[in-house]
């Protein structure tokens, strides 16, 4: 019991699948695989007050080299509980809820494989129901569950949806319906390059763009691929982003796309080879959307800048919410936004996490890049490029992240004594201190010194990560001089990074 309780990770279960990285050993096996399964059909059933045998579940998932078995394990699992079960084989995770909204599939509920980003020994599955992605104490429940479970051997009978195709139309038809005064081919004369990292994205090519006329040529490493040769398939990994800077410049093209293993997360390349992410996407989307949304809210994660809080409020005139890391915890709170009536079209973190309002708050970085291509088209008929967008958006200078290390058992309780005192002595300091919803944010504007710090607490780990941005040349030294002062004393605290 306590082995499988130590797969949850956050909303979603994440384990070791295979071997292949000295000192990782397998922990998440095709027999749990199975058992998860089944606890998740008996959940499902108890939620929706039906018996198990009137559901209908999907599984997809990604290129990894462990999801055929993993997969195969969990339909056994559901079956064995008496749902009907359906195989979509290579998915991605949005089109994995959209499996629930599409009357072609009408799922009852439906499951991923994947673990995002993480390197090729490790996977993990996230689950859906109407409501949309699990919440962690529903993975809590599951797992609880699945460790009492010895799933019975039974006849492997599933059928097959090809769900990717229904869901590379749906995603098409957006583009094609904005876009509809420029015929056919919307999308002629524009050359859009996407960089899939060997994961489940290459579909947004051959299924969406080039059917609408764009020039596609120079888009790599398309073919699905679980040991990721060619670099680690995320947006924020440096080699990646270098990979699309790169296939832009080579190819000239107007836009690069670059998205995670699962399509959940996306950034992008301009046509001057700049990247678009972290503050800018975010920057991005919400200027797409602003006209349709005037005045409307912003949420974003902890570690936003200052220089978006100002791009969003004093150029778009919107509103920014700073508010918490996590996917979930920005999605979360721009539905209870929205049900309150306050219009928060946008919920996105740094990290390319991006939901919409009118996209069933589901966080989908194919959806985002539809946005982003319909954008381009149209700036591209007024004679414009897509960066005229955030052409206001104040330029990065500097900018630091540190992560302290927590040398002791009860590291939540010595960081939270760290953050109170840290708080007091900014205090104490007269250093401006706007609202933050997690950790303490120092913001300062003086001719001597301007940016922000931002100190927190991380969710699972023994760290304290510390984000600071310097406004000018020279400032980041003098926060990180400020830093050391205000973390002065903590001998559990190692900041040796910040010498």
């Amino acid at each position: 019991m306590s082995n499988i309780m130590k797969l949850q990770n956050g909303s979603d279960i994440r384990g070791v699948a295979i071997e292949g990285v000295e000192g990782e050993n397998v922990n998440l096996t095709p027999q749990i695989a199975k058992q998860i399964g089944c606890a998740y059909v008996s959940w499902l059933a108890k939620k929706l007050d039906v018996d198990a045998t009137a559901l209908r579940i999907g599984v997809g998932r990604d290129s990894r080299v462990t999801g055929p078995s993993l997969a195969d394990a969990l339909m056994e699992g559901m079956l064995s509980a008496g749902a009907t079960v359906t195989d979509c084989g290579m998915a991605t995770t949005p089109a994995m809820f959209m499996s629930i909204v599409f009357p072609e599939s009408n799922f009852n509920g439906s499951a991923m494989i994947t673990a995002s980003h993480l390197p090729f020994n490790r996977n993990g599955i996230k689950f859906f129901d109407d409501d949309g992605g699990l919440e962690h104490e529903d993975i809590t429940e599951i797992l609880n569950l699945a460790g009492f479970l010895n799933p019975a051997p039974v006849n492997f009978d599933v059928q097959k949806l090809d769900l990717i195709t229904i869901y590379a139309d749906y995603l098409r038809n957006k583009i094609a319906d904005e876009l509809k005064s420029l015929g056919e081919k919307p999308l002629s004369g524009l050359h859009i390059v996407v960089d899939s990292g060997n994961g489940a994205s290459g579909f947004f090519v051959d299924k969406i763009l080039a059917p609408l006329g764009a020039d596609t040529s120079g888009s790599q490493f398309l073919e699905p691929d679980g040991m990721f040769p060619n670099h680690i398939p995320n947006p924020e990994n440096k080699a990646a982003m270098e990979a699309i800077q790169s296939a832009v410049l080579k190819n000239k093209a107007d836009l690069g796309l670059i998205f995670d293993t699962d399509v959940d997360r996306m950034s992008a390349v301009l046509s001057d080879g700049s990247e678009v992410n972290r503050d800018s996407i975010i920057a991005m989307i919400a200027a797409i959307l602003a006209p349709d949304y005037p005045g409307s809210t912003i949420i974003t994660d902890s570690v936003t800048s200052d220089r978006l809080t100002y791009f969003l409020e004093k150029v778009l005139g919107l509103k920014h919410l700073c508010y918490m890391r996590g996917y979930k915890n920005v999605i979360n709170k721009q539905k209870e936004l929205n049900a309150q009536g306050i219009t928060a079209p946008l919920a996105m973190e740094t990290s390319g996490h991006g939901a919409l309002k009118d996209n069933y708050y589901l966080d989908d970085g194919a959806f985002l890049a539809v946005k982003m291509v319909i954008a381009l088209a149209k700036a591209s008929k007024e004679g414009k490029k897509l960066d005229s967008l955030i052409e206001k958006l104040p330029p990065l200078v500097e900018e630091g992240e540190y992560r302290f290390k927590i040398n002791c058992d009860e590291f939540k309780a010595y960081g939270n004594k760290v953050l109170e005192e840290f708080k007091k002595r900014a205090e104490a300091k007269g250093y401006t201190m706007p609202h933050s919803y997690e950790g303490v944010r120092l913001s300062f504007n003086s001719d001597d010194v301007q940016g922000w710090i931002l100190l927190r607490l991380s969710l699972h780990d023994p760290v304290m990560p510390m984000n600071i941005e310097g406004g000018r040349k020279g400032d980041l030294a003098k926060l990180v001089k400020i830093a050391q002062e205000l973390t002065d004393g903590f001998d559990k605290l190692d900041r040796s990074c910040l010498k």
